[in-house]
């Protein structure tokens, strides 16, 4: 069988490397570029890098991290943050980014992610959707850092930027975000369930056997892990050993 993807979420905030907890209270855990230098040798086989404040901040692009991440990165990047026009996505294409995720954009405006998917192709094309349980107990998908509610649920959504032309789903948790206790997998069951797209779920994992339960048990396509990849250390970011391909076979025969 195919090797599940496992790929690492790096959240960046100033050109800095960090982590949060509920989309809440950014921690300093490293340089994203000493990251990717460890992630090369990590066999990975993808790596999600997302600005968590460029659009919240109205900050834009960080082009100048970026490109020094790139130059450095030997495999495909998903750039996530502040994209919101063709014009910055055409930019980030030739930088060397494989795939771009649109987020507050799309949900504001779902044609952006046709537009692009028209031009790019829909394999470039990720929708980011950030999603947190409201106290009546429904998934409504959220922007900015999770401060705003769209008070559409995640099904709804996920269904609508699948039918604009987006080629994948990342599904975020807020409420799981950081906290090592596991994937959602009513959401991601749900979300995974409602679309033909891959669903590409994050938020939660600490261990493998969360991972084997996105896929297995939920239906998720691929996982992505922000904590259990780097985790912060005295003075730096530490990014703990990564599961090779044939080492993903396995888990997940």
């Amino acid at each position: 069988m195919l090797a599940t993807r496992v790929m690492p979420c790096l959240l960046m905030d100033r050109g800095a490397l960090v982590k949060t907890v509920q989309f809440k209270n950014p921690v300093y855990v490293g340089d994203p570029v000493n990251a990717v230098r460890i992630f090369n040798q990590k066999e990975v086989d993808e790596l999600l890098l997302i600005d968590i404040a460029a659009t919240t901040e109205k900050r834009g692009i960080d082009f100048e991290t970026l490109e020094k991440v790139v130059t450095e990165c030997f495999m495909p990047i998903c750039y996530g943050g502040g994209v919101d026009n063709l014009a910055d996505m055409r930019r980030l294409y030739h930088l060397g980014i494989e795939k771009i995720s649109l987020s507050s954009a799309a949900i504001k405006r779902p044609a952006l992610v046709r537009e692009a998917a028209d031009e790019f192709g829909s394999q470039a094309v990720v929708v980011t959707l950030d999603v947190k349980k409201n106290i009546f107990g429904k998934y409504t998908v959220r922007t900015h850092q999770g401060k705003i509610d769209t008070k559409r649920s995640a099904v709804d959504v996920a269904r609508d930027m699948e039918l604009a032309g987006a080629g994948e789903i990342l599904l975020y948790s807020i409420d799981r975000d950081g906290t090592w206790t596991g994937f959602d997998l009513n959401l991601v069951r749900d979300v995974s369930h409602a679309v033909g797209i891959p669903v590409v779920v994050c938020g939660g994992a600490g261990e493998m056997s969360h991972l084997r339960a996105a896929v297995n048990e939920a239906g998720a396509s691929a996982v992505a892990i922000g904590s259990m990849a780097v985790f912060q250390a005295k003075d730096l970011g530490v990014l703990i050993k990564f599961p090779t391909r044939q080492q993903q076979e396995k888990t997940f025969e």
